[in-house]
């Protein structure tokens, strides 16, 4: 394992970098000495927040760069992977990719209105951005030369992709999808040393749940349900993306790693 001496510079890839469990990760990973870039797709009025976490990274002597681009669009992300390419010392490589790209339609498959109910070109966007774009940004990174010994490939995923929840349909498709192409990629490059694996996060606060219709009560619950009495924090998924990071963790591969304090195997009626 000597490609992770510390002495080595090390670098990450954040996919989702502006908040939620990308921002937290981004901000973990620069504390222990990475060196990060950031995509995210953010308008005007959430840049202020974009800055922030870009200034709490740098706190932590390291460089960030952060791309504004919409992570699903096959021409920027060969642009970003370029950049990136182009901006790392000769051998370098992403020691650490995170893809936690929340991006998708949530509506029923069934309504008594046909424009109420999920359409084709939605089920297609939610299941290519939250699933597919994995594979896409991986193969990207694999032909550019930046993926090596120990690299850390890291996926969002769900309790959706086993149970269903109102109009969370096409997301709970995509999480299942999500999780087999995790344990595929984790296969495909294994004889490199690249470790592939989803991380199932229990119900956390983020903007992202907060567009989940219900989701007031999704919190309740999961908060009386939680043998430790409250939701999970982004934080809490960035602590363990930085242990699996670490090089003793090589050896786990094509999983699926809860981190929700036990939320989902805990009795789902009254606590």
């Amino acid at each position: 394992m000597g490609s992770h001496q510390s002495d080595r510079a090390k670098y990450a890839l954040i996919l989702g970098s502006s908040s939620g469990f990308g921002a937290a990760t981004a901000i973990r990973l620069a504390q222990d000495g990475f060196h990060i870039f950031g995509v995210h797709l953010d308008r005007k009025a959430t840049m202020p927040q974009v800055e922030a976490v870009i200034e709490k990274i740098k706190s932590h002597g390291v460089q960030a760069v952060f791309f504004n681009v919409n992570a699903a669009d096959d021409e920027k992300r060969k642009m970003v992977v370029n950049e990136i390419k182009n901006q790392l010392p000769q051998g370098a490589y992403i020691d650490v990719m995170l893809h936690s790209l929340a991006f998708g339609a949530l509506k029923p498959f069934i309504a008594d209105e046909p424009s109420q109910a999920i359409n084709k070109a939605s089920m297609v966007m939610t299941m290519d951005v939250m699933a597919h774009s994995l594979v896409y940004w991986t193969q990207e990174l694999y032909w550019a030369g930046l993926l090596g010994q120990g690299s850390r490939i890291f996926a969002m995923t769900s309790s959706g992709s086993k149970v269903v929840f109102p109009h969370y349909g096409a997301v709970s498709a995509a999480k299942a999808a999500l999780e087999n192409h995790v344990k595929q990629l984790g296969m495909e490059l294994g004889h490199l040393g690249v470790t592939v694996n989803a991380i199932m996060a229990g119900v956390t606060d983020t903007p992202a749940l907060r567009k989940i219709p219900g989701h007031e009560k999704m919190i309740e619950m999961a908060k009386q349900r939680n043998a430790g009495g409250r939701l999970t924090t982004p934080e809490d998924v960035a602590n363990v993306i930085s242990l699996l990071a670490r090089p003793e963790a090589q050896w786990i591969n094509g999983g699926v790693i809860p981190v929700d304090g036990g939320e989902l195997v805990m009795d789902k009626g009254e606590v």
